[in-house]
């Protein structure tokens, strides 16, 4: 390195070293490093990704043999230099120690051509990138040493570096809180595998931050991180980002108030600190590709977009990688979210390379393997990062994780080789029954075996029952079962999430919604599950259609509408049904209401003459009544709360749920364009679940009970959740997939 790189400063990760001073400092603060350490770290960072031997350092730092126990002192200083910079010798990030001769500093490291103008861009630096870690050297020295121990000794042999078995722990969350099994993305670990970040929903369902240390034994809430779900940490463990209330933001761990870096739309698809200080982040919308967010707040600068010739639709999930010159991220198209592409791209140059196909959340780990998801199993190969290429074949490694319907994966990592993740497999937390229950006395099984049930509807005889039966946070569908016979039978198998069923008035046909990659959309099928069901619209997973109800004569159906580019507001429209029986399809849709406000859970009235519906124009989610097909004003009907309307079908009694889940009921009277209704009355005091936006009742045609989703015993739930943890699982994953070779 020439003379004026040596009285430089030279930068890698959050670190910079002032050669001239010896000032080391990370991110802005110094750190304290004794003498011999420190020219320790001058050595190897004056040539990254070399090996610098042993017998180089005793030249240089204890010349002449002034030193007796120069083998003591090297460890000694490289212990110290390791321990500063938050290294491992098992799990090496920035020294690797070479047995047998010496050391080689394999963190990308930034030239002083760069750091001279003080620019921090990626165009703008020009970095060193080290040799591939390890393999080659490591393993050619370990094979040495076994040839000549076997001949030596005639017996078995075995590579001497530590390895330890990997060991599962539980993290358990509150009595009554859950994660989102079906957004995912919801935990993070910090860098130091000391602490575990979750987006929880407490039992009050208030998204919010809570933080675990591993030598504690409870979550604890963090003070401005509430309605925040896809939290990451900052490289050096000291920053929390996520997304909150429309905005992407950090927080200290250390505390103190949230600081906003920037807007961002209601739903993201992940983000990922640089140790360059830059977030790049996903906020699929508008052209869905990756933006750069600099972490002291700015404006954003587009990465990468989608290629449309490829079909691709977005880009989701990145991972910066170390050194802050590249970034892993998943490319969707058309199809199912295991059909994604692991792709990387390299900031300076624009170039990217698909890395792996039938794929998504893509991860590097410093274990020197790619990991990603395919079907809730976690799959790994050995990876070059120097290269930027998988050198292996990628083998299953860990069964039943979870994934989510955008294809973001429950599991982080820290930097000493721990894992943590949700299982797909864990008990849902919300494990209800569907109950009988009338406004007096204990509620009676309905459908007893517990599940996560959802919109339970009734045949228009009421002799069949309808429901949504999730068995995965991806994967959702619809049953039926015969209420005189106590048979139940799955009515769909379309891929991801079938919910929202709704009976065609002649109870022959069921109309429901499909969320997933490869069609989302409405679809109809048979009520007896003869056929396969048939698509009624087309849309992906930015558009969500919900059916909601249908007009008396079976004529015109009212669904809700909500768009990603505007941020899931809803809308209410209504599309005419035309062909026959056997053969439906919507007609031309039509906009009932859009406004600046979400309008939702439309219903009609039994004469067909009204749309009962929910809006949060007056800030809380109210209840109102307006003329159908119009013109006409609104009818407030609640006036503390309200929303998930249902009528009486003999036209007297109009029923909704208040903000705390209590059934309520009143009775209207409606004169040509006159709605008058009256004061509300508690129907019922059992507490209902709140099922994310989805109905928990139903009322039976002869208007005397309710079929309501609650837990097995009747009550509200009290389950718990938790985190996996495994400790030494790259020792484990290198056991089963071992790093390529130089």
């Amino acid at each position: 390195m020439s003379e004026s790189v040596r009285d430089s400063k030279i930068r890698f990760g959050v670190f910079e070293l002032d050669m001239r001073s010896g000032e080391l400092r990370k991110a802005g603060t110094r750190i304290s490093l004794q003498d011999q350490p420190l020219r320790v770290l001058n050595a190897l960072v004056e040539r990254p990704g070399e090996v610098v031997t042993r017998e180089e350092l005793k030249r240089r730092i204890w010349p002449n043999d002034s030193f007796g126990d120069f083998d003591h002192a090297v460890n000694v200083a490289v212990a110290k230099l390791r321990a500063a910079l938050g290294d491992s010798a098992d799990v090496p990030r920035y020294v690797e120690t070479l047995p047998r001769r010496g050391y080689r500093f394999i963190f990308p490291v930034t030239l002083p051509t760069a750091l001279d103008s003080g620019a921090r861009s990626d165009e703008a630096e020009t970095a060193v990138k080290p040799a591939k870690r390890s393999s080659r050297f490591l393993w050619a020295a370990a094979a040495a040493t076994i040839v000549i121990a076997g001949l030596i000794l005639g017996g078995w042999w075995f590579v001497s570096r530590k390895t330890y078995a990997p060991m599962q722990l539980s993290a358990e969350l509150p009595v009554g809180a859950g994660l989102d099994r079906f957004f995912g993305a919801q935990l993070a670990l910090s860098p130091d595998g000391t602490h575990i970040l979750v987006s929880e929903d407490e039992p009050n369902r208030n998204w919010r931050l809570t933080m675990r240390s591993l030598d504690q034994n409870q979550f604890v809430p963090l003070s401005g991180a509430d309605h925040a779900s896809q939290p990451f940490f900052s490289p050096d463990g000291k920053w929390i980002g996520f997304f909150a209330d429309h905005k992407l933001k950090k927080l200290s761990v250390e505390g103190g108030a949230p600081v906003t870096l920037i807007d961002a739309p209601k739903f993201c698809r992940g983000a990922s600190w640089g140790d360059d200080g830059n977030i790049i982040a996903a906020f699929g919308e508008g052209t869905s590709g990756l933006v750069r967010v600099p972490s002291g707040g700015g404006a954003p600068v587009q990465v990468t977009q989608p290629n449309k010739d490829k079909g691709e639709t977005a880009h989701a999930w990145p991972q910066v990688l170390p050194g802050s010159q590249a970034v892993l991220f998943t490319a969707y198209g058309s199809g199912a979210y295991d059909d994604g592409e692991i792709v990387v791209f390299t900031f300076k140059t624009g170039e990217r390379k698909t890395l792996h196909g039938g794929a998504s959340f893509g991860r590097y780990l410093p274990s020197g393997h790619l990991v990603y998801m395919h079907q809730n199993t976690l799959w790994a190969a050995p990876f070059d990062l120097r290269r930027l290429e998988v050198t292996g074949a990628p083998q299953p490694v860990l069964e039943e994780v979870n994934s989510n319907v955008s294809g973001g994966g429950d599991f982080d990592f820290s930097q000493n080789g721990t894992l943590a993740y949700v299982s797909s497999r864990m008990p849902i937390p919300f494990p209800y029954s569907i109950w009988w229950l009338e406004s007096t006395g204990q509620p009676k099984a309905l459908q007893r075996p517990p599940g996560l049930y959802e919109n339970p509807r009734f045949s228009p005889d009421g002799k069949r029952l309808a429901f949504e039966l999730a068995t995965t946070s991806v994967r959702a569908d619809i049953w039926v079962k015969d209420l005189e016979r106590d048979t139940v039978s799955r009515l769909t198998s379309l891929p991801g999430r079938n919910n929202s069923p709704l009976w065609t008035p002649d109870g022959k046909n069921i109309v429901f919604e499909s969320w997933n990659w490869a069609g989302s959309g409405m679809y109809w099928i048979r009520a007896d599950g003869v056929g396969e069901a048939q698509r009624l619209t087309e849309s992906d997973l930015t558009t969500i259609q919900s059916p909601y109800s249908f007009s008396p004569d079976g004529k015109r159906l009212a669904y809700s509408h909500y768009k990603e580019s505007s941020d899931f507001r809803a809308e209410i429209w209504t599309a005419p049904m035309e062909g026959d029986r056997d053969h439906p399809r919507l007609g031309k849709a039509e906009l009932f209401l859009r406004s600046s406000f979400s309008e939702w859970n439309p219903a009609f009235s039994p004469d067909g003459r009204w749309l009962a519906y929910s809006s949060d124009e007056s800030g809380k989610e109210e209840l109102y009544v307006r003329p159908f097909p119009g013109p006409g004003g609104k009818s407030q009907v609640s006036s503390g709360g309200g929303a998930y309307p249902l009528w009486s079908r003999d036209g007297r009694k109009l029923y909704f749920l208040t903000p705390d889940w209590l059934i309520m009921v009143t009775s209207y009277a409606a004169k040509g364009d006159s709605f008058a209704a009256g004061k509300p009355q508690v129907w019922s005091r059992e507490n209902l679940p709140s099922l994310g936006g989805n109905y928990p009742y139903d009322l039976a045609p002869d208007g005397k009970r309710f079929a309501v989703v609650l837990n097995p015993g009747g009550t509200e739930v009290t389950s718990t959740d938790s985190v996996t943890v495994l400790l030494n699982f790259f020792d484990e994953l290198r056991r089963k997939v071992p790093p390529g070779k130089d």
